[in-house]
């Protein structure tokens, strides 16, 4: 299994710090999220400071860009890490698209698939010098005269990773990615009855070998060194899932684990401003479902029955705020654990 924490993002001489120092520890990635600060920035800091550590954005928004500059950005993080870098991709919720970012919206399964697209024609026209000539319903790429063109690189193009929660997207992960990034407000009963027969179907359309193809994430990790650290993270995470579990994109999961009513519930409550309730509303037995709990000196084995056969990457930390202080022989323990995943293909 490999182990993926998260890097501060609210003040980038911190991160350059914390990406020496999480490399040092074992961690095998460093990922960044697309909440309060850029998701780029970041890891462009680490892939100057480390040698062999993964660098990802964990999601990175897709529609808010065009794909020529995540392109542009991605090929130069590449270039900086020395094939280091991962592109993790998601498409975020309509209001969000349209509210926050005042970006149009239509329907994203198809918009996505032809995004990917893009960006790997605009990579293989910049590696072979071909023509470029992209023409799509949402995206046209037909001009990139010679002096837009970056410098050549023999590493191959970075691996796209995307976000998904339902079946068409899952499906489309499996079609056309090189991995799933599974969203923490994950449980097993909701991977092995939902998502696992949706990937598999993808995967089987595209021909992928699942040995190439990473599943990262699934669900929170709660731990500390003692019982009072796991405890605030326990229930931080609760408010994390009352928070999520109010959106009706993630209903299914609610769903899956018997709360079909809790998720309108929940959103009642966002819609009347009261964010202080969303905790009191989660009950114990769907945080232990979604979590791993336990002290460092404990939850080896509990993340072994949680995510084996579920996930290849865990994420230790599912946010900027709270990165993962897993000691170094748990850390070991984590990266002895089997899984599929060999290794993102470099054709």
């Amino acid at each position: 299994m490999r182990v993926s924490t998260t890097i501060p993002q609210h003040d980038l001489r911190a991160s350059k710090t914390f990406a020496k120092s999480v490399e040092t520890a074992g961690f095998t990635g460093l990922n960044t999220l697309e909440n309060r600060h850029d998701p780029f920035l970041p890891l462009a800091i680490a892939a100057t400071v480390t040698e062999q550590i993964e660098l990802s954005t964990g999601i990175a928004l897709a529609f808010v860009r065009s794909p020529m500059s995540v392109a542009h950005i991605s090929w130069d993080l590449n270039v900086a890490s020395r094939g280091r870098f991962v592109l993790g991709l998601g498409p975020q919720i309509r209001p969000h698209n349209e509210k926050r970012y005042s970006v149009p919206w239509s329907a994203p399964v198809p918009r996505l698939r032809e995004y990917v697209h893009a960006l790997r024609a605009i990579w293989h026209a910049w590696k072979t010098d071909e023509k470029l000539r992209f023409e799509g319903e949402h995206y046209r790429f037909t001009l990139m005269p010679p002096n837009f063109v970056p410098e050549k690189s023999e590493l191959a193009s970075p691996p796209i990773t995307l976000a998904a929660v339902g079946p068409a997207m899952v499906r489309l992960a499996g079609e056309v990615a090189d991995g799933i990034r599974l969203h923490p407000f994950c449980t097993r009963k909701y991977f092995e009855k939902n998502i696992a027969p949706c990937l598999k179907d993808g995967l089987s359309k595209s021909g992928k070998q699942r040995e190439t193809f990473e599943v990262n994430g699934g669900g929170f990790v709660a731990t500390g060194p003692d019982n009072a650290t796991v405890h605030r993270m326990a229930e931080w995470v609760r408010y994390r899932i009352g928070f999520y579990a109010s959106t009706p994109a993630y209903w299914p999961v609610l769903e899956a684990e018997g709360y079909p009513e809790l998720g309108p519930h929940l959103n009642r409550l966002t819609k009347a401003g009261q964010w202080d309730q969303l905790a009191k509303a989660i009950p114990d037995d769907l945080l232990q479902a979604c979590t791993a709990i336990g002290r460092h000196d404990e939850i080896g084995v509990i993340i072994e029955k949680r995510f084996t056969g579920v996930t290849d990457t865990l994420q230790a930390s599912a946010s900027a705020e709270h990165p993962s202080d897993m000691p170094a022989d748990l850390l070991q323990d984590l990266l002895a654990l089997p899984t599929p995943f060999k290794g993102f293909s470099k054709a």
